[in-house]
């Protein structure tokens, strides 16, 4: 059976051999004058993990296992901070057993257990995070990862509402093609689409396909069960209700504090079978900008209305590096989007976007002959086999010596401006003084009509064995100046352990203690991920 990597993005098939490596960094060595080496990845069990802290009881047996392995791979997630470590064999504080539960009942078993014990219990789903989501606190608690994979089937479908009840641990592409044979999709397509759950979606608010509009799982969420400490938490399956603070909204971005997840009632759609695209160069990254404000004022509500920064567009969308890339795309299952996208390009155009009319592919996928494939060919294209191969192609340098990382925020329109100048002047500045210099760039993934959601990518040189607290400074600058600006810490990455320290200075203090007030009722010995977004 193929496993999942304990240290690298997808399967242990995906793992690049070391022949590779060696490759990558004989390709970094010649490009950077400078000697990077490839070591080899010790197998899991060759980690010499700490022993399990916590015995196994019998009626628990066929759901628990302390297999070196299993461990490793749910001690980290998967960030830059987390492969360097992984990579390196360092695992000082691993998760001591990991369950998978069968069934709902199965959890609470699990969390009866552990409750008990004393142990700290981490919800797990597929194991993308990338801010220290699942990883387990420092201190003398034994730990137990409690992963959902096994609560993964479409319970019910109700194809009147449009709508499914579907169990957490459900992976992105196991629920499309569950929900596919019926004409239908959830449409929720994060970067990580591939190794997340439903249940990690829900819990980290995270962000999807949709550019504009639908775009938080937020939206699709009709009705959540959650199982607690103290018993089950389930609201009532309603399109929309006023009566009092939300139960749904509390759930939402509750990051495994309060309970786990094992099921929701999500809003689906029909699949789609008209769309249209359009990739639109821009001279300056300030009129690509101002091309999606007013797209995005205009409530026309386009699928895609990502922006690409010259830096980005070059080095993913084999443009010129001179220019931005506004990628527009519309989908319906009903409607033809032609006039839409040549009105969303109208609009762009009239903000110094360039494009051939030839080049505005819309498409039928219903026609009986085949027509053109919308959004896989020329820049729009390259940059999305870019996108999709990301985490893939980041195996390859793990641990060699570069740092570079991620992070996104959002804004308001009237700060943006100053925003962005803010926030590439100080962590240019960093990467100047920890790394002598690097790249950054910066894409808009979600765009709403009051503001951009963008979203930063640096990199730069690293000191053998030095990566991670080079990356921490860079880290730190990038974090202080999207908060000092008025930022949020996270628009969909979540806040994990990672962002606790930018969180803490964003959120409310009375929020903070009524926070605090609530994870005491529903989880009174503070088991379940303690120090997520509070202290326990």
């Amino acid at each position: 059976m193929t496993r999942r990597s304990y240290w690298a993005w997808g399967l242990e098939t995906d793992e690049p051999t070391i022949v590779e490596r060696e490759a990558a960094a004989a390709r970094l060595s010649e490009r950077h004058g400078r000697t990077f080496e490839a070591k080899p990845i010790l197998p899991a069990e060759q980690l010499g993990l700490r022993a399990p802290r916590v015995a196994i009881p019998t009626a628990l047996a066929s759901v628990l296992t302390v297999d070196a392995h299993e461990r490793a791979s749910h001690t980290y997630g998967k960030s830059f901070v987390d492969k360097v470590r992984a990579v390196r064999g360092l695992f000082p504080n691993p998760i001591d057993v990991v369950a998978y539960p069968e069934d709902e009942a199965g959890v609470v078993s699990v969390l009866e257990w552990a409750d008990q014990a004393g142990l700290v219990a981490i919800p797990y789903g597929g194991g993308s995070s990338v801010v220290g989501g699942v990883e387990a606190p420092e201190g003398s608690r034994p730990t137990v990862s409690i992963d959902m994979a096994r609560l993964n089937r479409v319970l019910e479908l109700d194809e009147t509402s449009r709508a499914a009840r579907i169990q957490a641990g459900v992976l992105g592409p196991a629920l499309e093609d569950q929900l596919r044979p019926r004409g239908f999709t959830l449409r929720h397509f994060p970067q990580s689409f591939e190794w997340s759950t439903l249940g990690g979606w829900i819990v980290t608010r995270s962000g999807g396909h949709y550019a504009t509009n639908h775009t938080h799982i937020d939206d699709f969420v009709e009705s959540v069960r959650m199982v607690t400490p103290k018993g089950p938490w389930e609201s009532r399956r309603l399109p929309g209700s006023g009566a009092g603070p939300s139960p749904d909204r509390m759930i939402l971005g509750s990051e495994g504090i309060l309970g786990i997840v094992t099921e929701a009632w999500m809003r689906i759609q029909a699949r789609p079978r008209f769309r249209a695209s359009a990739g639109m160069t821009f001279d300056t990254w300030s009129a690509g900008c101002e091309a999606a404000r007013r797209v995005t004022q205009a409530k026309l509500w386009p699928a895609n209305c990502r922006l690409l920064d010259p830096v980005e567009a070059g080095a993913s969308a084999g443009l010129t590096g001179t220019q931005a890339l506004l990628i527009i795309a519309f989908e319906s299952a009903e409607l033809p989007q032609d006039h839409n996208i040549r009105v969303a390009v109208g609009i762009a155009r009239e903000s110094g976007g360039r494009i051939d009319d030839e080049a505005i592919l819309i498409a039928d996928d219903g026609a009986k002959e085949k027509t053109v494939e919308v959004g896989r060919q020329g820049a729009v294209g390259a940059w999305r086999n870019s996108f999709v191969r990301a985490p893939y192609n980041g195996n390859m340098t793990a641990g060699l010596g570069m740092v570079g990382d991620t992070f996104e925020t959002s804004i308001t329109w009237d700060r943006w401006p100053d925003f962005d100048e803010a926030v590439r002047m100080k962590v240019n500045a960093a990467l100047r003084r920890v790394c002598g210099g690097g790249t950054l760039s910066c894409r808009f993934t979600h765009v709403y009509p009051d503001g951009p959601a963008p979203y930063y990518t640096f990199s730069g040189l690293g000191t053998a064995g030095g990566e991670l607290e080079q990356w921490a400074e860079i880290k730190k600058a990038a974090g202080d100046a999207v908060i000092e600006n008025g930022g949020t810490i996270t628009h969909h990455h979540a806040v994990g352990r990672m962002h606790r320290p930018w969180y803490d200075q964003q959120r409310p203090p009375l929020f903070a203690e009524t926070l605090r007030a609530m994870k005491k009722t529903l989880d009174p010995n503070g088991m379940l991920n303690p120090g997520v977004l509070i202290d326990p």
